[in-house]
């Protein structure tokens, strides 16, 4: 047998080992926690899968996700975080700022990546945006920071506007820090007109 041949055969054998050895292997499983109910959530879902294929990850193909909804109950989101870590996931993605601090308090040690619309700092989620922490990172949209541009553009598109109600959520951690900043902005804005 020649050289070439046998490290030719040496390396097909290694490439199979290597194949096989990958497709015995357990795939990923993903966590996957919303706070909302499946039709609410349906193109959140769409984009995190397309998210994942742009990444190579396939569900059914390369990886698993396993969904859970709180149906807007968030006092079930406690118990879906930690179904996921008795289910020992690879990884928990955290689509909202309720579902963050859930999953935070129940896990230190499986991966978990938030979007969350608060400062994660404030919330207690990371210790830093520069560095979050030992399992725990994420994005943020800052909605609390974008209110009172929000009101302003609101006031200039109405300037006659006296009162404006805002909807929220009182049972999103987020909410107090919004009420505040859109109270004081409001406050600002009301005398600025005045002067």
């Amino acid at each position: 047998m020649r050289r070439r041949d046998l490290l030719g055969l040496l390396g097909g054998t290694a490439a199979l080992r290597t194949h096989v050895a990958r497709t015995q292997e357990k795939r990923p499983v993903i966590g996957y926690i919303n706070a909302a109910s499946p039709p609410d959530s349906a193109d959140l879902v769409t984009a995190f899968k397309q998210g994942l294929g742009k990444t190579r990850f396939v569900e059914g193909a390369n990886v698993a996700i396993e969904y859970r909804c709180a149906e807007d109950h968030y006092e079930r989101l406690p118990a879906l975080a930690a179904e996921m870590v008795t289910r020992q996931v690879t990884v928990i993605a955290a689509t909202s700022t309720p579902v963050a601090l859930a999953v935070k308090s129940a896990s230190e040690t499986i991966p978990i990546g938030f979007a969350v619309g608060g400062d994660p700092v404030n919330l207690g989620l990371v210790a830093s945006l520069g560095r979050p922490g030992r399992n725990i990172t994420g994005v943020t949209r800052y909605n609390v920071e974008l209110g009172p541009k929000r009101l302003q553009l609101l006031r200039e598109f109405v300037p006659g506007a006296r009162r404006i109600g805002l909807l929220v959520n009182l049972g999103n951690p987020n909410t107090e820090g919004l009420l505040r900043t859109m109270q004081a902005a409001a406050g600002t804005l009301l005398a600025s007109s005045e002067a």
